[in-house]
């Protein structure tokens, strides 16, 4: 089956709630950014696309692209299987330290079969559409799975450290854009 990337949509909305209920019971900590959908889905849509153009920011946030990776069965059903997010740059404190540029989720129940490897280099293919030349990631040490993750993808470990922020340890990693990409010649 075939994974679509999207920009946030009204349209997935029924994919988005079962991505969300999918959350609630299995994961809960990990879905809580996603709760403010529940209530309102069409302003939480219209909060993400206007994050990309730098509107309606925390103060610790700068502009963010927001996409959804979406595999539709044979019936044409539709399944949220990843979301990854692509910060525009690390202007603040915040993000140069604790998020870095890329961030993303596999619901709990679409976990263990390489949705986490789709759901980055659809992130990175954001990142190097957007001009950026190098992408940071951070990723909790305890959580092998993303970390493994970011080195599949072509992460180099930079250092460890103690966030306090996530209450952790926190491997922090660099991926470079590809020179092929950089020349324009494939």
């Amino acid at each position: 089956m075939e994974i679509t990337v999207y920009k946030p949509t009204a349209t997935l909305r029924e994919a988005f709630m079962a991505m969300l209920d999918d959350y609630r019971l299995h994961d809960p900590e990990t879905g809580k950014p996603y709760a403010s959908a529940r209530s309102n889905f069409d302003a939480y849509v219209q909060s993400s696309l206007n994050h990309e153009s730098g509107f309606d920011l925390h103060p610790r946030f700068v502009p963010c692209s927001h996409r959804w990776l979406v595999q539709k069965d044979k019936t044409e059903d539709k399944t949220i299987v990843g979301i990854v997010r692509v910060r525009h740059n690390l202007d603040t404190p915040f993000m140069e330290t604790q998020a870095g540029h890329i961030g993303y989720e596999v619901p709990p129940s679409q976990r263990k079969r390489g949705y986490g490897i789709e759901s980055l280099k659809a992130g990175l293919t954001v990142a190097w559409e957007i001009g950026l030349e190098r992408v940071l990631l951070c990723a909790d040490a305890k959580n092998p799975a993303a970390w493994r993750t970011i080195e599949h993808c072509g992460g180099m470990l930079e250092r460890e450290f103690w966030s306090d922020h996530h209450q952790c340890l926190v491997r922090r990693y660099w991926i470079e854009k590809p020179t092929s990409l950089n020349s324009g010649v494939s």
